[in-house]
Parts: C-alpha cells; structure tokens; sequence
C-alpha cells in the first residue's frame, strides 16, 4: 500500500469517537469502524433491500448490499491512486445506504411524507441516526461508536435545521466546508456505481433497449468499441464488455481529474482539503456525459410505468404501516413498544422501525395487519 498523502486522513490523528475508546491492536481505528460494519444487523439487511428492482423480483438485480461492496471496490480503487486512506472510503462506502428504507426512493419518499410533521425523513440522517444510535452490540455505548471521519462521510447531506442539532458532526453544513476527500470520493464512487449498474439491471429486467441506449454517448461509445473488439459476442457478455467500459473511463477521468485539482491547491494536511471547494470531482466533459446518461436512466427506467406501478405500491405499504403503527402503538413488535412506553416520540420510533425493514419483510407486515387470509404471524 502506497503511503499517505499528507491530505489523506490519517487514523493515528482521527478526531476520536463519541464514545472514547482504546486505540485498536492490529488494525487500524477506520479498518476497526469497517469491521463493525459489517458485522452489524443494519448490513446484513441490506440484502433484501432493493435498489431499483423490488426485492422478490429477481434475484439477479442489485441490492443494496451489492451496490455497497461496488461503491466500495470502486473506491478503493480511486484511493490507492490518489494516495488517500482505502480503509476509510471503504468503511463510508459500505455504511452509506445503512439507513435506506425498504423499497428504494419510493419508499423514502413515502416516510418522508409521514414524517413531515417531525424534520422529515432523510436516508443518510438515517444512516448516522443507525450507527450513533440504533445498533446494539455493545455493552459501553449506542451505536457502532464510528470515529468521526466515518461518520462525517455517510452524513452526506443535512439541511441546516439538522446540522444544527448534530453538533461537531454537522457544523460543516453550517460553515459551509467540506468533507475529507475520503469522504467526497465515496459520495462519487456512489454515483459511477449506481448509474452504470442500473443501465445493466434496466437492460436485464427489458425495460430499456440497446436501441435506446444508442442515443447516451458514454454508452454508444463503448459500445461501439466492445463490438470492434469482439465482432464474434453478443448478448449479456456485451453489455458486460460495455458497462465495464464505461466504469473504467469514469474511473480514469475522476482520477486524472482530482489528481489535478489536488496538485493545483496543494492543501497541506484534510482540515486544509476541508477548507478549499471540492477537490474530488469528474472533467467537464465527464461531468456532462454523466448528466446524459442520469436523464435518460430518469425519464426510461425510474419512471417507466412498470417501476411507477410498483413505486405506488411501496409507497402505499410505507403509509398504511406508518399510519397503523403511530395510531396504535401496540401494533409494533414489543422492543418497539416499550420505546413508545417509555416516551419515545412515537413517529420516530415507527419511522426507524419501517426504515429498518426489508423489502419483504415490510410487504409481509402490512399483510398481517391488512389482509383479509389468514397468515401466520
């Protein structure tokens, strides 16, 4: 492993955790926050939580889970070049969906809709609100107990009003800085994973078409190229010869390009990175092919009617759930309950119960609760 930039973040100076700890023997303290990770009951869930594609749908559409260990490859690969810390962007990077709900956007639209009234609902709050507080591990704390720069990189976005209340962690909403540049390369490697991969899965589930993909330059391009370079394959191996394509010039570009912005600013050490506008970023030119490529996957897959229909369906789910739940407190599992009893607000106590839940797992509550069959509780 190459040795640190001096703006990379380095674990012996980390600004600690919530909850003071011995420093680890035999790694390091962002391997130590990868290793809770993914040891955690949040992680895990990730499996049946769509991306997409709702969970019972194909087993071969991404998941959650998934998609988080390609934002992780993806970013690991783009630190090691830019000689910044691969432990921490892939601890962030395996972390930063923990607090999706079930059902993708729609179902995070849906609570947020129900939760109006309380601050809303936002996934990657979620995401902090479940490695501070809802795991339960551990005898000393709440939580994972995440150092900082972890948790400084899954809190991606927070209004003000949010920022405020979350102390040290969300001052930098309000002073208007930015995350390390572990933190600002997980949120793009986020980006060059979702949208290449949904172009795989939309083309896999038949909602989209080579025909129309023809018209996005970044994928007639490779196309083009992976055709010239294999004449005899078609099919999947194609469309995996393309897609492949596709990440790696991303890749290419969003390294070439940071490596430049980081050489013109020479930041001295992260708090200086923090300070300076973004340093990790696509060219120009990338930046607009990739705004292509997320319009067409907007208007031809994320609201192709068959996804909208099922979108109304998980949406329905999220609110009949929500309204039962907070109406009538003892329709919740009982360690919900006794939140509830003890005066916990009852709304975010249901909104963190549906938050956690699988696809699935959700579509089975609301039958127990709403269908008419007899179903085994």
């Amino acid at each position: 492993m190459a040795e640190l930039a001096p703006y990379a973040a380095n674990p012996q100076s980390s600004r600690g955790r919530l909850v003071p700890e011995d420093r680890p023997e035999g790694r390091t303290e962002f391997q130590r926050d990868r290793d809770r990770i993914i040891h955690s009951s949040a992680f895990r869930r990730l499996e049946y939580k769509t991306q997409v594609f709702v969970n019972h749908e194909g087993d071969l559409f991404r998941t959650r889970l998934t998609h988080s260990i390609e934002v992780a490859q993806i970013g690991r690969s783009i630190a090691r070049n830019l000689r910044l810390n691969e432990d921490l962007v892939e601890a962030i990077s395996l972390a930063h969906d923990l607090g999706h709900t079930p059902f993708g956007h729609a179902g995070q639209d849906a609570l947020n809709e129900c939760m109006q009234s309380h601050g809303g609902f936002e996934h990657n709050l979620q995401s902090l609100r479940v490695v501070d507080l809802l795991e339960e591990r551990y005898g000393a704390f709440d939580g994972l107990n995440l150092s900082f720069e972890t948790r400084e990189g899954i809190l991606k976005h927070c209004s003000a009003k949010n920022a405020a209340l979350l102390g040290e962690i969300g001052a930098r909403f309000l002073q208007k800085r930015q995350p390390g540049l572990e933190a600002q390369l997980a949120n793009l490697a986020d980006e060059i994973a979702y949208n290449n991969h949904d172009v795989d899965d939309g083309l896999r589930s038949g909602l989209i078409t080579l025909d129309q993909l023809s018209s996005v330059s970044i994928f007639a391009k490779h196309f083009e190229t992976a055709k010239a370079a294999y004449p005899e394959i078609m099919g999947r191996r194609l469309i995996h010869e393309t897609v492949r394509r596709m990440i790696n010039s991303q890749v290419i570009d969003l390294t070439q390009q940071s490596l430049g912005n980081i050489r013109a600013a020479l930041p001295k050490d992260i708090d200086e990175a923090r300070a300076l506008p973004p340093l990790i970023g696509f060219s120009p030119e990338m930046r607009e092919a990739q705004h292509e490529l997320k319009q067409f996957l907007r208007t031809h897959l994320y609201q192709h009617y068959k996804v909208t229909r099922m979108s109304a369906k998980a949406r329905r789910i999220v609110s009949d759930l929500f309204h039962a739940f907070t109406r009538d407190s003892r329709l919740l599992p009982a360690q919900f309950q006794e939140k509830a009893e003890k005066g916990d607000d009852i709304m975010r106590v249901t909104a963190d119960y549906i938050a956690g839940m699988t696809d699935r797992y959700a579509i089975r509550e609301h039958r127990r609760l709403f269908a008419v069959e007899e179903i085994p509780f």
